[in-house]
């Protein structure tokens, strides 16, 4: 396996990179997944493709329960940096429908439409778009404009308040309720950021910064 120069790699809001994965021999595009800085260096050390699975949140070694392993002949990463490709040798079936591409479904004959993914931390980004709408047109009738118009006290208030009944949930093993609590004080915070003129991306870059940083002493 080679690589080419060593490109600064752009990490997505959560932490992945889009990679995809081509024949070899063929030239012929065989999937796309994610990967996470982890699944990259284990990648590069195994030299087979080792991908980040979103829906199981945890680190997919390409042919572990199939057999049809990724072998990586090179990898480089595009001139953004934010996406990678790999060219490989497959043991088998690259797709899990047992295809030889996942790509094998002719656009023109998708008649059900667009479907959005309403799974995953990219409801937040959603969410926070639709609260930045808000606050900038102030429907009537609308929860959130009640908020903005009550000022940055309230919305404190509120983001307090949803804490105190999430801590209690959880104190009370309420898990049925917890979720919802979550929820409420996830959307009250983010209304509390677009008050302040903040957004998630400021919250997720102190989050890098923390990331690795020695243990806080009291």
């Amino acid at each position: 396996m080679s690589t080419t120069g060593a490109p600064q790699v752009k990490l997505n809001a959560q932490g992945l990179v889009t990679a995809i994965c081509q024949d070899a021999d063929s030239g012929k595009v065989l999937m796309v997944a994610y990967m996470s800085p982890e699944s990259i260096q284990r990648t590069i050390d195994t030299g087979e493709m080792v991908f980040y699975s979103r829906s199981r949140q945890e680190l997919w070694h390409k042919g572990d329960t199939s057999g049809s392993f990724l072998h990586v002949q090179s990898a480089q990463v595009d001139c953004d940096g934010d996406v990678l490709l790999f060219q490989v040798k497959p043991d088998g079936p690259a797709c899990h429908t047992g295809a030889e591409s996942c790509f094998f479904t002719p656009l023109a004959s998708i008649a059900s439409g667009y479907d959005t993914a309403n799974s995953g931390a990219g409801v937040l980004d959603e969410l926070f778009h639709t609260v930045k709408q808000r606050q900038q047109d102030m429907p009537e009738g609308s929860y959130t404009t009640t908020l903005f118009k009550a000022g940055t006290t309230r919305i404190a208030q509120k983001v307090g308040e949803e804490g105190v009944e999430t801590a209690l949930a959880a104190a009370t093993n309420d898990k049925e309720h917890l979720p919802g609590e979550i929820a409420d004080l996830m959307y009250h915070t983010l209304v509390l950021l677009a008050d302040a003129g903040l957004t998630p991306d400021d919250v997720w870059a102190e989050l890098r910064k923390r990331q690795g940083a020695p243990p806080r002493t009291a």
